[in-house]
């Protein structure tokens, strides 16, 4: 299997045809699994990735750039569109040897189809490369959130949703989540200050920068993702961090984390508290539980694991706490440009339905928290049903008011106070954030 086909494979597992009883898997989980079942050497693995995952994230241009060469073919079978697809993204995208590519794929498609089809892929192919079209023009389209959402291979929905939120920025937006994401550590305070992690990882030949948000983020600029180091470092987004540094836990206090995961927020609260104080974890699912505590372990981080729905009345009993951290379930529309089929799996509805669970988790965890203590609520979304309209909901019914933010967040504040993290802009994942103190 050469890397072309490798990636045909993975396009196939993440979008299988309809009526056929294929398993669906998602574009890194199908990498790491046919990947391992391939001979090939690094070098084809990286362009495998390359192929599979860009085909994936541009599928809506790359159709657009397929129409009219296809426009007299009918019932074409899902594969053959598939070896389209990656071809017109290699052949458009990257450094292609033209010959070669046309030459590949035309008996890609001879092994997963038959002659006929084959030549096919060779005419539409040729006739590409003789036309060499133009990437889509604003003057082709109706309006401007359909031309973004062609340009830049998004649902419209999702377009129209930053255009309304983000404005003028909008274009930018798009543009940026097709852009590979910022690659973060979080370092563990408990084992090295970011300036001994950063020499460590230079002798690993890995080069980083410090965030200009949170203090133990240290964001790579150069060399592969290293080890872990035992316990030291871990990957986290910068943007996933910036939440725990809102909440800003500090030694001595009473922590709960609802929602925890496999735990990248919980370990970073907990070196943050240094061993002093008390850190309390909720989590659901049972096989991250194990995983967390496993990290908790490995990082040295001292707390507790409950497994249960942080919104079931008896869970914590009367117990309170000085601050409270809501990772709370969501669209995770914020990680589009960090999972390549992520836009496509979205449904437009899913902001809606998912504030019931959140507005249900800020209810429950309100009379948890001690007068004149924090709640900070992040969800990996800037869908307004799941961030603001939660939050104006929540305090006009509370005993809570807005709290400060640290001024390192200044320039990504709303009008409100909150904070809004840009989806791609600088690489980074949207976010928001809002810190909620309890009146005394």
């Amino acid at each position: 299997m050469n890397a072309r086909e490798l990636a045909l494979n993975v396009v196939r597992d993440v979008f299988p045809p309809p009526g056929q009883r294929a398993v669906e898997r998602g574009a890194q989980a199908s990498f790491d699994y046919r990947a391992r079942r391939a001979a090939q050497s690094d070098r084809d693995r990286a362009f495998a990735a390359e192929l599979a995952y860009g085909a994936i994230k541009m599928r809506r241009t790359l159709d657009w750039y397929l129409e009219p060469f296809l426009v007299s073919q009918r019932n074409i079978p899902a594969v053959v569109r598939e070896v389209l697809r990656l071809a017109i993204y290699e052949l458009r995208y990257t450094r292609a040897d033209e010959h070669a590519t046309v030459f590949e794929f035309v008996n890609l498609a001879k092994r997963h189809a038959h002659r006929g089809l084959a030549n096919l892929v060779n005419a539409v192919l040729r006739s590409f490369l003789r036309q060499n079209p133009p990437e889509p023009r604003r003057d082709r389209f109706a309006d401007d959130e359909e031309y973004l959402a062609t340009r830049y291979s998004l649902p419209t929905w999702i377009v129209r949703q930053w255009g309304a939120l983000f404005g003028p920025n909008t274009e930018r937006i798009c543009a940026a989540v097709d852009d590979p994401p910022a690659v973060a550590l979080l370092i563990n305070a408990l084992k090295a200050t970011p300036h001994e992690a950063a020499r460590r990882l230079a002798d690993l030949g890995v080069e980083t920068r410090p965030s200009a948000f949170v203090g133990e983020t240290l964001l790579l600029k150069r060399g592969g993702l290293p080890p872990d180091g035992d316990g030291a470092w871990w990957p986290q987004s910068e943007s996933s961090a910036m939440a725990v540094d809102v909440l800003g836990p500090q030694p001595g206090e009473r922590i709960l984390d609802v929602c925890s995961g496999r735990g990248n927020k919980a370990l970073q609260i907990g070196a943050r508290l240094a061993a002093e104080g008390t850190l309390l974890c909720v989590e659901r699912d049972e096989r991250k539980v194990s995983t967390l505590r496993r990290r908790m372990e490995e990082a040295g981080i001292v707390g507790g694991v409950v497994t249960g729905d942080a919104t079931a009345e008896a869970l914590l009993g009367d117990a309170r706490f000085d601050r409270i951290l809501i990772d709370a379930p969501c669209s995770g529309i914020g990680l589009l440009g960090r999972h390549p089929e992520a836009r496509w799996k979205k449904a437009g509805s899913d902001g809606e339905r998912l504030s019931l669970t959140q507005r249900a988790l800020l209810e429950r965890m309100a009379g948890h928290v001690y007068p004149g203590g924090a709640l900070v609520y992040a969800v990996c979304s800037t869908d307004p049903r799941e961030t603001t309209e939660v939050i104006e909901d929540f305090l006009a019914r509370d005993n809570f008011e807005r709290g400060l933010i640290p001024a390192a967040y200044e320039r990504l504040l709303t009008a409100e106070g909150d904070v809004l993290v840009p989806p791609g802009i600088e690489g980074l994942d949207g976010f928001f954030i809002a810190r909620l103190e309890r009146r005394p």
